[in-house]
């Protein structure tokens, strides 16, 4: 009967490095390593979700500091612009997955932002008016 550490020297090779000090075992990558699907998921849907939070509060921060606040107020709209980075990802087959749970994060990011907002403004004005 062979030990585990003989099976694991058996299943590994070992070579030596360009610079021939120290062997270096090749192995296959670890599981986070390879597209696992559900990293791909959770990476997607929370990169849709600080999109949505980051990039309009960036945008806006660095156009305050380039521009007065009327031009930067007017130059706002053109955030949408970033759309195009999830539509890209989208389109192309080998990120098709990641846009969509990156989209479906921004979806529903927007939807909470906006659902939370309309129930307070609402509880203001009935409430506090």
């Amino acid at each position: 009967m062979s030990t585990e550490q003989e099976d694991a020297e058996q299943a590994v090779p070992a070579t030596q490095d360009p610079a021939g000090q120290a062997p270096v075992s090749e192995r296959a990558p670890d599981w986070w390593h390879r597209d696992h699907p559900t990293f791909t998921a959770i990476t997607g849907f929370f990169t849709g979700l600080a999109f949505v939070i980051v990039v309009p509060g960036l945008f806006a921060a660095v156009l305050g500091l380039l521009f007065d606040y009327h031009t930067a107020e007017d130059l706002f709209p053109f955030v949408l612009v970033t759309l195009g980075i999830p539509i890209g990802l989208v389109i192309v087959p080998r990120t098709r997955r990641f846009g969509i749970y990156m989209a479906i994060g921004m979806v529903t990011t927007a939807l909470v932002v906006g659902g939370v907002t309309a129930l307070v403004l609402w509880y203001m004005v009935t409430y506090q008016s």
